[in-house]
């Protein structure tokens, strides 16, 4: 059913002799998913599909933009981020039931988020900081309500998970590192929320302002943008540190797969220290690369238009990442040569 956890055994024994027990494999069957987050996930991707149908019978814009074209890039997202929860619940038995019911909460914030930012579409309406009538102000609270729970929930499976050891070492940091990157990725979030200057001078006048927040820092929001993304390309753009803080939870734990899944080919890799390390240094790096892009924003810079300080930065961290690599790869070949 549903509404209810599944039975989870418990961990098996140790073998004799006191060598702890192997850890499971990091792919375990979708049965084992946690159910609710698994069935949103596939949605997401059924309405994907049906928002790309609307991007095309459906010539109506939103601030520039197609009017499906946000709730493309929402169900795409969610889609990614419910099913990698889906799939780590499975590797883990220890609090099943908490984090069941952290999920399901997950779960229906999700579904709060896409039913409200559908609607507004389908009304030819933008769904964030919008509150031109008393409707769309609740349903901007709404969201905001949804995007708390977003917030502690993960943050709260984050740490849960944290205390468990059923995976490899490279696996179990990617997944660490992945939660606290993907919450920092949420976390930039309120910033978006707050009034911009223009949008102050109105509350201040005592008027009522009918949109407040902005995702675009020293430029209008919709105006010129990057294909697809719609990221401006005449100011900072917050949405861009939190879309790729948020898939921190991605993109860590398939490097460990990756590098996983290569270890039997390449020498150097079949360390788990080695590869433990190099999830490090990637999880060290995406971590500085969103604070260099919510940085880059703030200060009201387009992406493809970085002054000389956030290239010095980016420079920096591209050199630390290097280091980390050559390092760990040298210990790595020391290490196979003895």
């Amino acid at each position: 059913m549903i509404g209810t956890p599944p039975h989870v055994p418990p961990p098996s024994a140790a073998p004799s002799g006191g060598a702890p027990a192997a850890a499971p494999p990091a792919m375990r069957p979708l049965r084992e998913w946690h159910r609710p987050l698994t069935l949103f996930a596939a949605a997401a991707g059924v309405l994907a599909v049906l928002f790309c149908v609307g991007l095309v019978v459906d010539g109506r814009t939103v601030l520039g933009e197609p009017v499906w074209l946000k709730p493309l890039k929402f169900a795409v997202s969610f889609g990614l981020y419910t099913a990698t929860l889906a799939w780590m619940f499975a590797l883990f038995p220890r609090w099943r039931r908490t984090l069941w019911t952290l999920g399901t909460a997950v779960t229906a914030a999700c579904v709060l988020e896409t039913v409200i930012i559908t609607y507004q579409a389908a009304r030819g309406q933008r769904s964030h900081f919008n509150y031109t009538t008393p409707m769309d102000a609740q349903l901007q609270e709404l969201m905001g309500m949804g995007a708390v729970v977003l917030l502690l929930g993960t943050l709260a499976i984050g740490a849960l998970l944290v205390w468990q050891r059923r995976v490899d070492r490279p696996m179990s940091w990617a997944i660490r590192i992945g939660v606290l990157v993907s919450v920092a990725g949420m976390a930039i979030g309120p910033l978006m929320t707050q009034p911009t200057p223009d949008q102050e001078a109105v509350l201040e006048t005592g008027a009522e302002a009918h949109t407040v927040g902005a995702h675009t820092v020293d430029a209008p929001d919709g105006g010129p943008g990057l294909p697809v993304t719609s990221w401006s390309t005449e100011g900072g753009d917050l949405r861009i540190a939190h879309f790729v803080g948020l898939h921190g939870l991605q993109a860590l734990p398939l490097l460990a797969l990756g590098l996983g899944a290569a270890a039997p080919r390449v020498r150097l890799l079949r360390g788990e220290g080695t590869r433990t390390a190099l999830v490090a240094v990637a999880g060290a790096s995406y971590t500085g690369a969103v604070a260099l892009l919510a940085w880059q924003a703030l200060r009201g810079q387009p992406l493809l238009q970085p002054d000389a300080a956030t290239l010095a930065a980016a420079a920096g961290l591209a050199a630390a990442v290097t280091l980390g690599v050559g390092a760990t790869a040298a210990l790595a070949a020391r290490s196979a040569g003895r």
